[in-house]
């Protein structure tokens, strides 16, 4: 909790949330209600909204989806490199869930809708979470002014309803926990892990990561689940900074770091 105090003292606004997944206690709260945004980790509610469309016979998981307009959502992405033009919802997600893939992103929201979204995020009892606009490298006044806003009370709630079952259905958890498996992003607490980032959804280690992270100029924010041999948590932590140079990214990635050294000591 130290460096998360020294990245406040520095006019960061830190929020973070551990909770024990077996018994649903509270391990660790700071500004846990306070409302930021979260980049990328926006995608969550999306991807369980697109899997709860398939399971319910709304979308279909074998139709054939075009690629955007390469200027869609910046430059960013991964997509924009395959000689595939057009891909099934499973591929999107699988994207948007392992790379953050704007192009994918904004495909996988034109197929369901924001509003649906909007309407899942109230059932699974997110209070404080929005997923506001598509993916935009630049916003204009007539734009959201971001992607997606949550809290970390919200995003342990999120992950702890995907880890035990409860997030749509059993199989709809096992779906989206599944894509979420994938993330290839653990530059930033789940980097303490030590695990492979390009192949961590199954391991020998006694150590399960399911997590996502949001980046943005002056936003960082992860929240995940992570299970060892000795417990389980949800975990969340967003900070919002200045960021004027690579040490203030930096300082805040290291802060991160001490954060995940802190889950993996509760849990190994």
């Amino acid at each position: 909790m130290h460096a998360l105090e020294q990245l406040a003292n520095a006019g960061g606004r830190v929020s973070v949330c551990v909770t024990d997944l077996d018994r649903g206690k509270d391990l660790v709260l700071g500004d846990a209600f306070i409302t930021l945004p979260v980049a990328q980790l926006g995608v969550v509610p999306l991807l369980i909204q697109v899997s709860a469309a398939i399971e319910a016979g709304k979308l279909d998981a074998a139709a054939s989806v075009a690629r955007p307009p390469t200027a869609d959502g910046g430059s960013a992405g991964l997509w924009r490199h395959l000689a595939a033009a057009d891909l099934n919802p499973g591929d999107l997600a699988v994207l948007t869930a392992a790379a953050a893939d704007p192009l994918a992103t904004n495909a996988l929201i034109d197929l369901v809708g924001l509003d649906p979204v909007r309407e899942r995020i109230d059932q699974l009892g997110l209070t404080r979470t929005a997923l506001l606009d598509r993916v935009r490298e630049d916003r204009g006044p007539d734009d959201a002014p971001h992607f997606a806003l949550s809290t970390t009370r919200d995003l342990t709630t999120m992950f702890s309803s995907l880890a035990n079952g409860r997030a749509v259905s059993a199989a709809v958890s096992a779906q989206v926990t599944g894509w979420l498996a994938l993330n290839a992003d653990l530059g930033l607490a789940a980097g303490a892990t030590g695990l492979d980032p390009l192949a961590h959804a199954e391991t020998a280690e006694q150590l399960l990561l399911v997590n996502k992270t949001g980046r943005d100029p002056g936003i960082r924010a992860e929240a995940g689940v992570l299970v060892g041999p000795r417990a389980g948590v949800a975990y969340a932590m967003i900070v919002q900074f200045t960021e004027e140079t690579p040490l203030d990214r930096l300082r805040v990635h290291d802060a991160f770091r001490v954060f995940g050294a802190d889950l993996m000591e509760s849990v190994h």
